[in-house]
């Protein structure tokens, strides 16, 4: 790719990036819908568990299964 359409691709990821960015304005979350009914928000250790703990623990189960599965392949392959 030449300097020419590197400059015009930066311009293009640049513009929409910009654009999407004015057209989400954080001040239209303050008025509430008609119907609007929150429930309550989550403490901090729930916050922590449900979006730091679980996705590590679910990492580890994956992985997990992912070696046990390659060592139980590697094994049938050798013997």
């Amino acid at each position: 790719m030449d300097k020419k359409n590197a400059l015009r691709a930066g311009a293009v990821v640049a513009g929409s990036t910009l654009m999407m960015l004015l057209m989400t304005s954080p001040a239209l979350a303050l008025t509430r819908d008609d119907g609007d009914d929150p429930g309550p928000g989550l403490s901090v250790g729930e916050t922590l568990g449900l979006y730091v703990a679980a996705p590590i623990v679910l990492f580890l189960v994956i992985a997990g299964l992912v070696v046990v599965g390659e060592k139980k392949s590697h094994k049938q392959h050798q013997g």
